[in-house]
């Protein structure tokens, strides 16, 4: 069981259901969510979902068939090195899909969850998106 100030027992026990290499990318997923800042938290929501949040939602975990999602949620951080790769135009969250043997940015994930969280510490994306548009 995991007793680190922000870490969840609960994500524990959802990572480990999956299969080890789904195991291995939500580990690392996690690792960097919490490196992004050591304030980020950990809960479950949705029933069964792992979230990562601080200040508002930062990221979610879904473990899929053949892959692993990584929703962001957050639909105008900036993605300068190109890691989102799935629902660049969602009104409010993108995702970022990890399969087997996928070469994955780990500095650019957790770049993005930098971005996120400042936006959250800022108000969040809505109230910044608001204010451009004015």
């Amino acid at each position: 069981m995991n007793d680190r100030p922000g870490f969840d027992h609960r994500v524990d026990e959802y990572i480990d259901r999956l299969p080890e290499w789904q195991q291995a990318i939500c580990r690392r997923v996690r690792e960097t969510a919490h490196a992004a800042d050591p304030e980020v938290q950990e809960t479950i929501k949705r029933s069964v979902l792992p979230y990562f949040v601080l200040q508002g939602n930062v990221c979610a975990l879904l473990a899929a068939k053949d892959h692993v999602n990584v929703f962001i949620y957050d639909p105008i951080a900036p993605d300068p090195n190109g890691i989102i790769n799935q629902g660049q135009d969602n009104a409010t969250a993108r995702s970022v899909q990890i399969y087997p043997g996928d070469e994955t940015d780990w500095a650019a994930l957790q770049e993005l969850f930098c971005a996120v969280i400042a936006d959250n510490r800022a108000g969040g994306w809505r109230r910044i998106k608001a204010a451009s548009e004015e």
